[in-house]
């Protein structure tokens, strides 16, 4: 559905200090209310293939696709909504259409990207994601990490043998159990959520995650949160002042008012209980 004028959005990548060339790509759309980040890797400039490939033919499955869904439905026999199947139908595609031409074409063999897609309709979002590039969120003041990485250093933590904190130091930060383009299907994670008026949203790639902590993104977003086009600078800023070794790419979001799909969704109702 069109935001504009409801969820403000603006994106920022920067190629950082250490690489030649900016293998991240962004894209967004307020007039069907998403929002899709990718990190790619492998070959010579080919992760930039791959990021580029996901980005484009995600926005265009999406935007196709749209034109089908009347209301904000929910499938009897998935429990997800109709934009939540397309979504995730939209990144099953664009996985193959990646593969296929990292299959074909000898220089961009290996290529693949990581992923993460924000869409927002009724009164909530829908977050699709692969891999170790994030979606996280402020509201009334509580920072939080929605999405779960795809990693192996996650699965280490989940698994108890490393702490959140010794997780910090270690140097296998980059290693990622799920990508895009890698193999000929792929499950994204799918999650909606609730989106209440004063959400910030922030997608990003390990650009700045793996040289920015948590409480240094918290208190940008805070310090800086009326202008969002601010926090992207100085959060992309501090990722190269620690050294830029990555790509960084930042895409920001913050809901504005309420969107709901008609003019009183049970929805929207259900959002009253908690505003």
């Amino acid at each position: 559905m069109n935001i504009e004028g409801k969820v403000e959005v603006t994106g920022l990548s920067d190629v950082g200090r250490k690489r030649s060339h900016n293998e991240d790509s962004i894209g967004t759309d307020t007039a069907i209310g998403l929002a899709v980040l990718a990190d790619g890797m492998g070959g010579y400039r080919a992760g930039e293939v791959a990021s580029a490939m996901a980005v484009t033919s995600i926005m265009n499955i999406v935007r196709d696709g749209l034109q089908g869904i009347k209301r904000s439905d929910v499938d009897d026999d998935s429990g997800y909504t109709r934009e939540s199947l397309l979504i995730k139908e939209a990144v099953q595609q664009a996985n193959g259409s990646i593969r296929h031409k990292a299959l074909s074409e000898p220089q961009c063999q290996g290529m693949g990207t990581t992923l993460v897609a924000a869409m927002f309709y009724d009164d909530r979002m829908t977050i699709a994601h692969v891999g170790d590039s994030r979606l996280y969120r402020l509201r009334r003041g509580s920072f939080e990490q929605i999405t779960v990485d795809h990693s192996l250093l996650q699965e280490l933590v989940d698994k108890g043998f490393y702490t959140h904190e010794e997780a910090k130091q270690s140097q296998n930060k980059n290693l990622v159990t799920r990508a895009m383009g890698i193999e000929d299907s792929v499950i994204p994670d799918v999650q909606e959520e609730a989106v209440i008026p004063g959400d910030i949203y922030l997608m990003c790639s390990d650009g700045l995650t793996d040289l920015v902590e948590d409480d240094e993104i918290h208190l940008t977003l805070e310090k800086y949160s009326a202008n969002l086009d601010k926090v992207a600078g100085v959060l992309v800023q501090a990722a190269n002042d620690n050294g830029g070794r990555d790509n960084i790419s930042v895409i920001l979001a913050r809901a504005l008012k309420p969107f709901p799909s008609s003019k009183r969704s049970w929805y929207s109702r259900f959002l009253d209980w908690f505003s």
